[in-house]
């Protein structure tokens, strides 16, 4: 019994460092693209840009305030995509992204081709930090549990309500004066790979470790 327990405290740990490393990996590429926010977003962050040039705050605060607004739907939904992760995740990844914009680290838009370099790497480091703390099995974002919920509700593969959510996010963003532009219509094509990959990748090692044990 006490060997059982002293891995089942392994395992989760193991769990939540993955998925506490996924968010702070999430937050940084996040913040590296809204630095160069001009070429367009993610339709989420499209919106979470627009309500803070609309109405001050900081994008991460606002990135928290939609989260939850999404939680409390999907609780009304279907609460079973809603559980400590989801809190965790609307909670911290808006402060790690604010930190990181705050800090003066990351580079500013220089409005030449670097600026897609510097992209690439935020959608390359939200792609493999999705992966990551997706990997951990500690639960699904607000985002995600809110799009599995409609997909449930409205009996739509998750894929076509992914996209319908996604439509809409990004027409309230564009109304609201976000920067859209062509990045934000090859975005998902951009991330989707990378989180896959990272998804897999990190399941795969988290098991061994696991079982290593």
């Amino acid at each position: 019994m006490e060997v059982h327990s002293v891995k089942a405290v392994h395992s989760k740990s193991i769990r939540y460092t993955f998925y506490f490393i996924g968010l702070i990996c999430f937050g940084l590429g996040v913040a590296f693209s809204v630095k160069v926010k001009y070429l367009g977003l993610h339709p989420w962050d499209v919106l979470n840009v627009a309500l803070f040039d609309h109405f001050g705050l900081s994008i991460g605060t606002w990135s928290i305030i939609v989260g939850f607004v999404l939680i409390g739907i999907s609780l009304l939904v279907s609460k079973k995509y809603v559980n400590i992760g989801t809190f965790l995740n609307a909670l911290l990844i808006g402060p790690i992204m604010d930190l990181f914009l705050w800090s003066g680290i990351l580079p500013d838009a220089s409005n030449t081709w670097t600026d897609y370099l510097l992209l690439l790497v935020g959608i390359s480091l939200t792609g493999l930090g999705g992966g990551l703390y997706v990997s951990g099995g500690v639960g699904a974002g607000p985002r995600d549990g809110f799009m599995l919920s409609m997909s449930e509700r409205f009996r739509l593969s998750v894929v076509k309500a992914r996209i319908m959510v996604e439509l809409i996010v990004l027409a309230i963003g564009f109304l609201l004066g976000g920067p859209v532009f062509w990045v934000t219509f090859i975005y998902t094509l951009l991330l989707s790979p990378i989180f896959q990959f990272s998804l897999k990748f990190f399941t795969r090692l988290r098991s061994r470790l696991e079982e290593s044990y």
